[in-house]
């Protein structure tokens, strides 16, 4: 065979069981626990350590082609192969072209295709300007290609991927609806963002914090209740992105007991930083949208990814140039742009503030982190999933391995992170995609090679079970 992966502790529910994985032609071929009289091509020893489903990252903004002073496909995918990630999904919105129809896709997947460390999915695009001038067919073209869900904002984006009016954004999920795709919202209600942000601009307030006050709870809770109003009444299947607070984690779980489609995502950010600290400290490095929120956010997102509620995490990897963007001279809080990276450091949190320290079960941790993106984006047992047969994807994890963010020290193009400092135990260390090691700690560092990464269609419609855990937290 191609490759054996000895002394692999590999997840068996929430305990970990010693084996040797055996690879051919890039699938995987089976387990034994005696590799004695067995010849491979290669073997890489995993010393006992962790070995799950290659990590999925279902949201990231790679900026390429169009934006690639921020970053390109080339070294956004060296950083999450960097940080124990195996593929990507990338939102349609920050390209040029921006991806709305089936032309704009493969103008966006020509340029980048032979740049990619990690495998990748696209996101498919809509907007209220597709719906105005009557090409929401353009739906249609994009889902024969093999997007694994569509893009809504309720907030502006970028100038080339209008927001939705309420309207608009009934009309797209009436068009969905039947085509059982995931639609995920970015859940902002806009005009409370807009108004309370100028009030405060009157007010001259330029502090950290004030960007948070500006787009409050309150736009979110509001944004996510029309959402399910609109869900119900269309039976669209819809997906709240990066959500932030704990107000939007108990409708989505209140909604979920009702029967609503909905499922919900969290960012590293939402679980471990708060926005008084950070924004007061690191002011636009830690200007996101939604913006962080309070401490008591971050406990119910824990508790509610933990008990189903919340379904996996992603990264909204979405990086700026520091010298233009987020610190030009003359700027401030509010004209600064709202993004932060994050592929590198969503692994090695939630293993060290999830795992390691119990708020995950090792079965939850295998969830969020792969099998359940997998499953709801249409590319499982492909991806998210140890089965035989299945791409022999595996990040492997050092539990001990104590680890400290440093925003200097990154592949990616991006030297900046609120999260910097931040001291954690247990890391990826080496990253392995379809049965070849792309990464690793223990030789330098990347070690594969740009092109490697392939582009992943959706391989059928699927649905993640809607189901909830109660127990003490």
């Amino acid at each position: 065979m191609d490759l054996i992966l000895k002394d692999a502790n590999i997840p068996q529910g929430d305990r970990q069981v010693l084996t040797n994985i055996l690879v051919d032609d890039g699938k995987i071929t089976g387990f034994v626990s005696n590799i004695t009289g067995l010849q491979a091509d290669r073997v890489i020893d995993c010393q006992g350590n962790l070995v799950v489903p290659g990590c999925i990252d279902p949201h990231t903004h790679f900026m390429d082609p169009g934006f690639t002073h921020r970053e390109t496909f080339a070294t956004g995918t060296r950083a999450a192969a960097a940080g124990g990630l195996t593929t990507i999904i990338d939102m349609p919105c920050c390209s040029k072209p921006s991806v709305r129809d089936k032309d704009s896709l493969y103008k966006k997947l020509e340029p980048i295709k032979d740049q990619a460390y990690t495998d990748f999915c696209f996101w498919g695009g809509v907007t209220g300007e597709d719906v105005r001038e009557g090409l929401l067919d353009n739906v249609f073209p994009q889902i024969e290609e093999g997007v694994v869900a569509f893009k809504v904002y309720m907030t502006p984006s970028v100038p080339t991927y209008p927001k939705v009016s309420d309207g608009e954004m009934l009309e797209i999920f009436r068009k969905l609806a039947p085509t059982n795709i995931p639609i995920g919202i970015h859940a902002e209600n806009y005009d409370i963002c807009t108004f309370d942000t100028e009030k405060l601009k009157k007010a001259g307030r330029l502090d950290g914090p004030a960007w948070a006050e500006a787009r409050s709870s309150l736009a979110e809770k509001v944004a996510i209740q029309l959402i399910i109003s609109f869900a119900e009444a269309t039976d669209a299947r819809v997906h709240i992105v990066h959500m932030s607070t704990k107000e939007g984690a108990e409708l989505v779980r209140e909604a979920k007991k009702r029967g609503v489609r909905i499922t919900a995502e969290t960012c590293p950010h939402y679980l471990t930083l708060n926005a008084q600290d950070a924004m007061t400290e690191r002011g636009s490095f830690a200007k996101i949208a939604p913006p962080l929120r309070g401490k008591e956010d971050n406990l119910v997102h824990w508790q509610s990814l933990a008990d189903g509620t919340i379904d996996f995490v992603g990264t909204d990897h979405a990086p700026y140039e520091i010298a233009t963007e987020k610190a030009a001279e003359g700027s401030n809080i509010w004209n600064t742009f709202p993004g932060i990276p994050g592929v590198e450091t969503m692994v090695p949190i939630l293993v060290s503030e999830g795992l390691n320290k119990g708020r995950l079960s090792l079965s939850r941790f295998v969830e969020v982190t792969s099998r359940n993106a997998a499953i709801h984006y249409g590319i499982y047992p492909k991806k998210g999933s140890m089965e035989i047969g299945s791409d022999a994807d595996f990040t492997i994890i050092d539990l001990n391995r104590e680890y400290t963010i440093d925003e200097e020290k990154t592949e990616s193009m991006c030297k900046y992170n609120p999260l910097h400092g931040l001291e954690l135990k247990g890391k990826p260390v080496q990253t392995v995609i379809r049965g070849e090691l792309v990464y690793d700690e223990f030789n330098g560092g990347i070690v594969g090679e740009a092109g490697y990464g392939q582009f992943v269609t959706r391989q059928s419609i699927q649905r993640l079970d809607r189901a909830l855990k109660y127990e003490k937290y």
